[in-house]
């Protein structure tokens, strides 16, 4: 008769067992009627192995009640279960709860501390280190061997129980506006705080379209409501910054156009995030394509003619970026980039960055001629001759370069500067490499004209 006493504890554990042997009993009589061939030896293995994992099941579950009748340190226990914690997180007020139980606890709707009833304030589960390694020590003391089967971690450090909270939150995300706002902000914080969290994003072809569906559901921007998108705009931020998540986030249909919305509308945090967000996602030279044909590069040059102090970094550095390809420079010079550029640099608006963007677009004809007409020749002379910043020089007479060769009408502002400062000769010898060579580049120019308006 078979022993299944050694399968004591869980009685479903028993049954399994019981029912297991049967079908190994039956299995080796098959495999010895068709003489063991390979797929009824299969069978019988399947058998044996599914035993052997009910018994390392098993003896996990005596071990764990083992350790429970051991006079266990109250501080070990979980305060929910009772039992030894396998793995102790801490919780918004600061208790520590063993994660599956706390996590079951929270999936149930609960959105207070179990132990003192407090509101949390997140949802975030962390780690608690320190308990974790005393509970380790205290189960070598006494030999009792300490594993934690509940936390299947893979090589991202995800575990079963966070990849579970993770699709609990999104679905949440079809839902009320109250349970939206909730996993909205929580998923935020988590993005943030766990890179972890942004890798379960590449996962599923679904995650981003369920995130957003709060957004893309709204008939008109009037209808979001701006704490909620705040929170996702930002989640997307956080996605685009793990490299494995900048294409799919991306090529997801809906987000650029919902970027592009959140550029015009929001709070001040959402549009500048937005704008970061194309940032980082303009990383890639794929990217940067699909940006611009989305239209994306107009409410970035709104964005920037406005001037909010929070949002002007954000948005310089996405249009730097966007604009290194050629294509984006047509783009950004016809929706007005060069006028709204050349204004803050005259106003000393963050003129570091804008200098590099309008050196890039310097290349495309059409903006030179903008420039031209717009008085940029003289401002970016006295730049020249009043900032001490080298890497301001070489942008402004790299610009100047390219003024001097496609637009002959701007020599006599060049030759009238040079005659009264040495602005230019000064920058041949002292600048960097560049700006050298540019500045040597023009003073060629201007002098071989007046060689030959002398000779004529």
């Amino acid at each position: 008769m078979a022993k299944t006493e050694v399968f004591d504890g869980d009685p479903t554990v028993v049954t399994k067992a019981i029912e297991l042997k049967k079908e190994l009993v039956e299995a080796i009589a098959v495999a010895d009627n068709e003489n063991f061939n390979e797929e009824a030896i299969d069978r019988v293995a399947q058998k044996l192995r599914a035993l052997k994992d009910l018994e390392l099941k098993r003896t996990v579950s005596v071990r764990v009640k083992e350790t429970s009748s051991l006079a266990c340190p109250e501080e070990f226990r979980c305060p929910l279960s009772k039992e030894l914690m396998r793995d102790p997180v801490i919780v918004a007020t600061g208790q520590t709860y063993d994660r599956p139980f706390i996590q079951r606890w929270l999936k149930a709707g609960h959105r207070t501390c179990p132990r003192t009833q407090q509101v949390l304030l997140h949802t975030l589960l962390t780690p608690n280190l320190l308990i974790r390694e005393m509970i380790t020590q205290w189960c070598k003391s006494h030999e009792i061997q300490w594993s934690n089967p509940i936390q299947l971690s893979n090589e991202n450090g995800i575990t079963e129980a966070d990849r579970d909270h993770f699709i609990s939150l999104l679905e949440r995300m079809s839902s009320t506006l109250s349970d939206q706002k909730d996993a909205a902000r929580e998923l935020r914080l988590l993005t943030k705080r766990m890179p972890s969290f942004r890798a379960l994003f590449a996962e599923s072809l679904d995650a981003i379209p369920q995130l957003l569906n709060p957004l893309s559901q709204c008939r008109s921007q009037s209808d979001i409501h701006p704490d909620l998108q705040e929170d996702l705009i930002t989640t997307l931020l956080n996605l685009s910054i793990h490299d494995n998540n900048k294409k799919s986030v991306a090529e997801t249909p809906m987000v650029v156009p919902l970027l592009m919305d959140a550029l015009r509308s929001g709070t001040i945090e959402t549009r500048s995030n937005a704008a970061a967000a194309l940032f980082t996602l303009s990383a890639l030279d794929s990217n940067k394509a699909l940006i611009g044909k989305s239209g994306a590069l107009k409410p970035l040059i709104e964005l920037l003619e406005e001037g909010h102090p929070l949002a002007m970094k954000d948005v310089a550095s996405a249009l730097f970026n966007l604009c290194i390809i050629q294509e984006n420079k047509a783009k950004a010079v016809r929706d007005g980039a060069v006028r709204v550029i050349l204004k803050k640099i005259m106003n000393r608006v963050l003129v570091d960055e804008l200098l590099a963007i309008l050196a890039i677009l310097s290349s495309n004809p059409k903006a030179v001629e903008e420039m031209g007409e717009l008085g940029a020749v003289p401002y970016l002379l006295s730049v020249i001759r009043e900032s001490s910043c080298p890497r301001n020089k070489e942008n402004c007479i790299a610009i100047l370069h390219t003024v001097c060769i496609n637009d002959r009408a701007k020599w006599k502002e060049m030759r009238e500067e040079e005659n009264m400062y040495r602005t230019i000769s000064q920058l041949a010898q002292n600048g960097t490499l560049r700006a050298r060579r540019k500045a040597s580049g023009i003073l060629e120019r201007l002098n071989r004209a007046v060689h030959l308006t002398h000779t004529a």
